[in-house]
């Protein structure tokens, strides 16, 4: 009993973090999409991802000097480091390229998919066994997932297939970060793969602007511009530590619904920002990988119980 309740405060604390992050997260979000309305959306991650790595800096200083980093070789320039920070280069552009075509509740919620696609490629990837009831919620997640994308049928066209890849893609990383943070600690993780993915969006728009393909010109944004940027850049990096206490200070189970909050605060701020509302359909769709999801995270901590 003595041993609960002087874990009880840190628990706590960690779902604290959680809940601050997720509603932390939606808010970049908005700042990316009205960013879209002036530059393109590769730019954007180029400069949100740029800001948060300059955010994140102190932070992986504060924490070599503290002697908080993982034994892992290469530390936070592993090769698996820089494979996270190209997955999150991925993820970011399409889920950014998604927010410029649609409301951000309808990409957040597609892209919340990503649970269900993690739990398919742990199977081959990790070696993972994984049940049928848990392949059955993936597939009632799926089926949600459509009900949002209605391809053929929605206002926004094959664009909604861009959450998709986002899920995808951020699925695939964390695979990586399991493995990253068996030998690192997962900030430390988190401040190397964001500063490989600003130093490759960098490349890439480089190489865009060297084709001819985009003109990046930052001489002439407007000053909003540079205080949105700064803005997405700083609440991003700061979510993601947040996320990373919570997960040093309480289990995954325990934290796991609290990511979908992220829904909740990315529809109050696309009504809010943007008079973006779901349809009926669209709120249907996000019932059903809300529900599914959950499961997935219920099984999920019975095989770990077991």
């Amino acid at each position: 009993m003595t041993q609960i309740r002087a874990s009880l405060p840190e628990g706590v604390l960690g779902m604290a973090c959680m809940v601050a992050a997720m509603g932390l997260l939606p808010m970049g979000d908005t700042l990316s999409k009205l960013l879209t309305g002036e530059i393109g959306p590769v730019e954007v991650t180029m400069w949100r991802l740029v800001a948060q790595a300059l955010c994140l800096v102190p932070v992986a200083l504060l924490q070599g000097r503290h002697g908080r980093r993982g034994r892992g070789g290469g530390g936070m320039f592993a090769p698996v480091v820089a494979l996270s920070g190209g997955l999150i280069m991925v993820a970011l552009v399409c889920l950014i390229s998604a927010f410029a075509a649609m409301p951000i509740a309808t990409a957040i919620a597609i892209f919340f998919v990503e649970p269900l696609v993690l739990t398919l490629l742990t199977g081959p990837l990790l070696g993972e066994r994984v049940g049928p009831r848990r392949l059955g919620a993936v597939a009632v997640g799926l089926l949600g997932a459509l009900l949002v994308i209605r391809p053929g049928f929605s206002a926004h066209g094959w664009a909604t297939l861009l959450p998709l890849g986002a899920a995808t893609a951020y699925a695939l990383n964390m695979i990586v970060l399991r493995v990253a943070c068996r030998t690192r600690s997962g900030l430390d993780v988190q401040c190397g793969a964001t500063a490989y993915a600003a130093l490759g969006m960098v490349a890439v728009v480089g190489a865009m602007h060297a084709a001819g393909v985009a003109r990046v010109a930052p001489g002439t944004y407007p000053g909003w511009v540079w205080a949105a940027v700064a803005g997405a850049g700083v609440l991003a990096a700061v979510a993601f530590v947040l996320i990373a206490e919570a997960f040093r200070r309480a289990e995954a189970g325990a934290l796991a619904p609290f990511q979908y909050l992220e829904i909740v605060g990315a529809t109050a701020m696309g009504w809010l920002v943007f008079d973006d509302f779901p349809d009926l359909l669209t709120w249907a769709g996000i019932a059903v990988i809300l529900a599914s999801g959950l499961y997935v995270f219920h099984r999920e901590g019975r095989a770990a119980d077991r």
